[in-house]
C-alpha cells in the first residue's frame, strides 16, 4: 500500500527522524498506526460502557444525582484524599 503524506507531515515526519525519534518514515507510520489503534480500542471501550450504563439505568438501577449528592460525594474524595496524603507522609525521626 502506497499512502500519501500531506507537505506538512512529511516535513513532521522528517523532523522526527532528524531529531532522532525514528530511524525511518516507515518506523513514524507504524507509531501513528499502534496509537490509532489503541485510540479506537479505548473509544469502543467507552462505547461499551455507555451502553452497559444505559442498560443499568433502563432496569432502574441508576441513582439521581442532586446538588446535595454532589456535594457530598466531593467531600468523600477530599477526605480519602487527605487520608492518602497523611498515610504517604513520612513519620518524624526522634
Amino acid at each position: 500500500m502506497n499512502v500519501e503524506l500531506t507537505p506538512a507531515q512529511k516535513v513532521f515526519v522528517r523532523q522526527a527522524i532528524e531529531n532522532g525519534r525514528f530511524a525511518r518514515a516507515e518506523d513514524a507510520i507504524q507509531e501513528a498506526l499502534a496509537l490509532w489503534e489503541e485510540r479506537e480500542r479505548r473509544r469502543l471501550e467507552i462505547l461499551a460502557m455507555v451502553d452497559e450504563a444505559e442498560t443499568s439505568l433502563a432496569r432502574g438501577e441508576g441513582r439521581e444525582i442532586t446538588d446535595d449528592s454532589i456535594k457530598a460525594l466531593v467531600e468523600q474524595t477530599k477526605e480519602r484524599l487527605r487520608r492518602r496524603i497523611a498515610a504517604e507522609r513520612p513519620t518524624p525521626s526522634r
